[in-house]
């Protein structure tokens, strides 16, 4: 899977995962459950994954959204 978003907002994260299932492409927020660790203050980011091939068009989704700045760098 690829990373396109790592965050603290859990605003933010569902924001994108909805655009996400909206569009039809499946995406993940992984280290939800970090947050047993941490004590729920959320310190530790969550991070939204998509399948490789859906990588690109997640992007550009995310992009015309207005959150090309929360994402990371294209490997």
């Amino acid at each position: 899977m690829h990373e396109l978003i790592r965050a603290n907002d859990p605003v933010l994260l569902s924001f994108a995962e909805s655009l996400m299932k909206d569009a039809g492409i499946h995406c993940f927020i992984a280290d939800q459950g970090m947050s047993v660790l941490e004590g729920s203050l959320g310190m530790l980011p969550r991070r939204l994954l998509v399948d490789e091939d859906m990588a690109d068009r997640a992007r550009r989704i995310l992009i015309d959204a207005g959150l090309g700045g929360e994402l990371r760098e294209k490997k």
